[in-house]
């Protein structure tokens, strides 16, 4: 199943993108997980850890998934 994030603007990192999830605890650890070749975006592996995200892009991590949207967040 695939959950959505969203966020102000775009491009986001790759590893903040982990970290909004709450899928890993801190940005060494998402940093670490990437690295590792452990997350997907679009259904590649990707093991850049800078690597911007767009609007759209899905990010996947231990057969979670979630799917990147630009606009305005919840809170606002």
């Amino acid at each position: 199943m695939t959950e959505t994030i969203t966020i102000r603007q775009e491009p986001i990192e790759l590893y903040k993108v982990l970290k909004i999830a709450n899928w890993v605890g801190a940005g060494g650890e998402a940093k670490f997980v990437i690295s590792e070749g452990l997350v997907e975006l679009n259904g590649e592996v990707e093991t850049r850890k800078a690597k911007k995200v767009y609007n759209n892009d899905v990010v996947t991590f231990q057969e979670m998934s979630v799917k990147v949207v630009v606009g305005e967040t919840p809170e606002e």
